[in-house]
């Protein structure tokens, strides 16, 4: 099985408002999601929110840019890596150095 792999590219991304509105444009999440933590949990945990392209394969999200929202916003990137971590759907890796070459998933 491949899954689908979705970039989220937090490039820009500052606070909890701006990593919510990137999930939701650059997962292509459905309209109900709600932009708070328990509703990412949610969506990366439920097949049927991801993109159609998904079905039946899984979705790997690789996450670019990461560390300056993770060096600005320590508190906010520690409960997302657990968001992310305890997705029991998706898998969700960091790319190191802003590529995705070398990425590695999270522990989970």
């Amino acid at each position: 099985m491949t899954q689908l792999t979705v970039t989220l590219d937090l490039d820009g991304v500052t606070d909890k408002a701006g990593l919510m509105d990137r999930c939701a444009r650059d997962l292509r999440l459905p309209e109900y999601f709600g932009r708070n933590w328990d509703a990412l949990a949610d969506v990366l945990s439920d097949p049927g929110a991801w993109p159609e392209e998904a079905a039946g394969k899984g979705l790997l999200v690789v996450v670019h840019n990461w560390r300056p929202y993770a060096e600005a916003r320590p508190d906010e990137w520690d409960t997302a890596l657990d968001v992310f971590a305890h997705a029991s759907a998706a898998t969700v890796a960091l790319a190191l150095g802003g590529s995705s070459e070398g990425a590695s998933d999270l522990p989970g």
